[in-house]
């Protein structure tokens, strides 16, 4: 919840300006709902893409206050569901990141399911099945056919920079938690559908530590919070994904 309508389009006009396209690199932005219309008309879609922060399931009817997937199609391309905030301020269950998968999935729109485990689940040794248990429920109402269709980002709440108590999750850590979406997913659905499945990693990532999360095995991006405030950083962190592609 940052930036007016006016400063949304403001960073967007520096960020294009300063973001070549760049081949087998996709950078997407994700604004407040209010903004995603008027930046899908100034967005060149060769350099960036749109994705919403969150939307209803219901493809239409009596939800006040809501934005459904449907009304956002031809608006966005990606759309974060599932993010410790949703789940945790606002009480989202697994079974309403569930629905909301399934409807991102049904309106052609690309969800980046997020999953990760709170510093007490992982003090009590229930990180696997946490990340188990939210990986599976989110995915139950999508075919098979499309799964291609679906990003996991691996978002732990122990290591976001919002969570005061926050600290750097380490390689290791990294490594383990995407070898383990990885494993579920081969158990689950298949080794092609494990080995295609893009992967990001989000927590505190900033411009220091971008680079080295992205050798991680497995990790394919990573997605950010207050780093991407910064148009500095932003830009810094798109420059280091590229040197680590090429």
């Amino acid at each position: 919840m940052n930036f007016t309508v006016g400063e949304s389009s403001i960073y967007l006009h520096k960020l294009l300006k300063s973001v070549p396209r760049a081949k087998d690199l996709e950078v997407v932005i994700a604004p407040s709902t209010i903004a995603l219309q008027p930046l899908s008309l100034q967005v060149d879609r060769h350099v960036m893409k749109l994705a919403a922060q969150n939307a209803f399931y219901c493809d239409s009817g009596t939800f006040t206050g809501e934005t459904s997937f449907t009304q956002l199609r031809g608006i966005v391309d990606y759309a974060i569901i599932g993010h410790s905030e949703r789940r945790h301020i606002f009480g989202e269950s697994d079974k309403f990141v569930q629905k909301k998968t399934a409807a991102a999935v049904r309106n052609k729109i690309i969800p980046i399911v997020c999953i990760g485990e709170t510093e007490s689940e992982r003090a009590f040794g229930e990180t696997a099945d946490v990340l188990r248990d939210q990986l599976i429920g989110a995915l139950l109402d999508v075919s098979e056919e499309d799964l291609d269709k679906v990003i996991i980002a691996y978002d732990p709440v122990w290591a976001i920079s919002a969570n005061n108590a926050a600290r750097l999750a380490n390689l290791d850590e990294v490594a383990s938690a995407v070898t383990l979406i990885r494993e579920t997913l081969e158990e689950t659905y298949g080794k092609k559908v494990a080995e295609n499945t893009p992967v990001l990693f989000g927590g505190s990532v900033n411009a220091s530590n971008a680079g080295a999360y992205l050798t991680v095995p497995g990790v394919n991006g990573l997605l950010m919070s207050s780093s991407s405030l910064i148009l500095s950083e932003f830009t810094s962190i798109i420059e280091v994904a590229k040197r680590v592609k090429s």
